[in-house]
Parts: structure tokens; C-alpha cells; sequence
């Protein structure tokens, strides 16, 4: 089995220190925010994953070609265009959830808001869980 480390691997950077060094104060505050929804929906504390992830739980991956790794379970990261929302592992269509949720985009993985204010947070604590338990039925989660 091949095992090939990943660009993006936790760290032993304060996610505290991070948050507070995000800038502007509208995505720091947003970025407190978003915290506090993905520890409390998924039970999770925040590890940071690269110099810009903030990831909760874990899980290790083991394809058929060899490839294995361990990555985020689900996250975020506060960039300087948007807020970057990680949806793991990108299998499901999520589209039921996303279409209540306002305005963002989507990627494999991701999902791209500007700010909170344009979304519905309550969707987005669905969608969140939805991610996770998606996960949890390809690959164990931990914390």
C-alpha cells in the first residue's frame, strides 16, 4: 500500500491565534462564528490543517489504487476572497439542503460564501451534518 502525504496536513498552530489575525474584522467575526457552529454541530475541536484550514474530525482514506492519507473531516477556511467551506468527501449531491441555503458556490468539496449574513445558518448546520454523516458511510470519522 502506497501511503502519500498530503500538501495539507494538520499542525500544531493555535487555531485562537489564527482566528484572531484574520482580517478584515467582518471575516474574523465571521470566521468566530463559523467556529463556534462546527464545534457545535459536530462535537469536534478545531485543528488547524496548513496555514489556513481550520479542520474538524479526521478520517483516513485507503483507496483501490494503494493511495491512502489521513484529511479533515469537514472545515473551513476564512480566505481573502470568501469564506471557504469544506463538504467532505464530495460523493452526494447536496442540492435538497443548498438550494434554501442563499447565496454561494460550489465546488467538488467546497462550498464558497461571501459572508454569513447571505446565508441561512440553520441550512448550513444541515448541511454540515449531512457532510459528515455522508463521510462517516465511506470512511471512519474521528475527532
Amino acid at each position: 500500500m502506497t501511503r502519500t502525504e498530503n500538501k495539507t496536513r494538520a499542525t500544531g498552530q493555535s487555531v485562537a491565534a489564527f482566528l484572531a489575525a484574520v482580517e478584515p474584522d467582518r471575516r474574523r467575526s465571521d470566521a468566530k462564528r463559523l467556529d463556534a457552529i462546527f464545534r457545535r454541530v459536530t462535537g469536534f475541536g478545531p485543528v488547524m490543517w496548513g496555514p489556513s484550514i481550520i479542520g474538524y474530525g479526521r478520517y483516513h482514506y485507503r483507496y483501490a489504487t494503494g493511495r491512502e492519507g489521513d484529511y479533515l473531516a469537514t472545515g473551513f477556511s476564512p480566505r481573502k476572497a470568501g469564506l471557504t467551506i469544506y463538504i467532505m468527501p464530495g460523493y452526494t449531491d447536496f442540492s435538497p439542503i443548498l438550494k434554501d441555503l442563499g447565496k454561494h458556490r460550489i465546488g467538488k468539496s467546497c462550498l464558497y460564501i461571501n459572508k454569513l449574513a447571505d446565508i441561512d445558518e440553520e441550512i448550513l448546520r444541515r448541511l454540515i451534518r449531512a457532510g459528515l454523516d455522508d463521510l462517516a458511510s465511506h470512511w471512519p470519522v474521528e475527532p
